[in-house]
């Protein structure tokens, strides 16, 4: 049998793990991070699950991870998530030949230009052009930014911490916003509003109430309550004006694209929402957007390609 590679996606909430053979992604399992006190804690957890589950997972020398945090040097400290670790000795405690962390947005990023058109829900108008840079951009547990140039017949993904530039208000509701925000952070980025925290902080500066992002959503979905319609309202308007400062940065002429767990629950209230809107709404280049297609990814596990692509690459490039 030939070997097996381990792939994970691992965010602030959850670690979406599978082996990959010549033939794709195998046995994919999502686990909660909560329920693990470190990540090598979450990879043995899921291995013998595989195990038990008749999988060669003895044959696994190379693996790749996409974490969602900087990666910068051997150590790395999640900024959602209490985990941290060093990627040597995750490698050595694993008995890995290869042990490749990334960003998980990068991740993300790379799969972009091989989804098929059911891998993904336009938004709007626009049409994109062949061999230009795309954007991402995607809300969780935190928000995502990233995006992917060409370079010849490669791609190249970009990784980064766009999610915390500064929140620039659009309207006078957003004015307030952010000084209810001020008073209580100091610096307030755009993750701070757009994330699941974020739900809940537009929330309660426009009203005052404190609840959960769930109860957010699920009060607009079924029509319970109009302030909540009206705080997704207003995130996905903030989302459409920071999605369109990605695309001008990046001049994301290949198309402009939208990940994370947020948008995809959100239905027919994110795309009958002001995002398009906003999202061309720059003054003197708003025409310049209007010709940059919005896409909704609703490929289950993007990042999980991305980052196999990004190791076949690694290996290959090994002496």
């Amino acid at each position: 049998m030939s070997a097996l590679r381990l792939l994970a996606d691992i965010g602030g909430t959850n670690a979406r793990f599978a082996l990959e053979s010549g033939a794709g992604l195998l046995d994919v399992e999502v686990l909660a991070c909560a329920d693990y006190p470190t990540l090598g804690g979450a990879m043995r957890a899921y291995l013998d699950n595989a195990r038990g589950r008749g999988l060669a997972v003895d044959t696994v020398r190379h693996a790749a991870l996409a974490i969602a945090n900087p990666v910068e040097g051997d150590e790395v400290r999640m900024t959602n998530h209490h985990w941290s670790f060093s990627i040597e000795a995750l490698r050595r405690a694993q008995d890995l030949t290869t042990l490749l962390v990334v960003n998980d947005f990068a991740a993300l990023a790379m799969s972009l230009p091989h989804l098929a058109p059911e891998q993904r829900q336009r938004i709007g108008g626009g049409v994109e052009l062949a061999n230009r840079p795309i954007g991402l951009i995607g809300p969780g547990t935190g928000l995502g930014v990233s995006g992917v140039i060409p370079a010849g017949q490669r791609w190249i993904p970009l990784a980064g911490e766009g999610g915390h530039v500064s929140f620039s208000p659009a309207n006078r509701e957003e004015v307030a916003i952010l000084e209810a925000l001020w008073d209580e952070f100091g610096h307030v980025s755009a993750e701070r509003l757009l994330s699941g925290m974020g739900l809940e902080l537009i929330h309660w500066a426009r009203t005052g109430k404190r609840i959960a992002a769930p109860e957010i959503t699920g009060a607009a979905l079924d029509g319970r309550s109009g302030d909540c319609a009206g705080t997704v309202e207003t995130f996905c308007a903030i989302l459409g004006s920071v999605a369109g400062n990605v695309a001008l940065t990046l001049g994301a002429t290949g198309g402009m694209y939208i990940g994370g767990g947020i948008v995809p629950r959100l239905g027919s209230l994110f795309t009958q929402s002001a995002f398009r809107a906003r999202f061309e709404d720059k003054g003197r280049l708003g025409s310049y957007l209007a010709r940059i297609p919005t896409y909704l990814i609703t490929e289950q596990y993007p990042a999980l390609r991305g980052v196999s692509a990004m190791l076949a690459d690694h290996v290959a490039s090994l002496p």
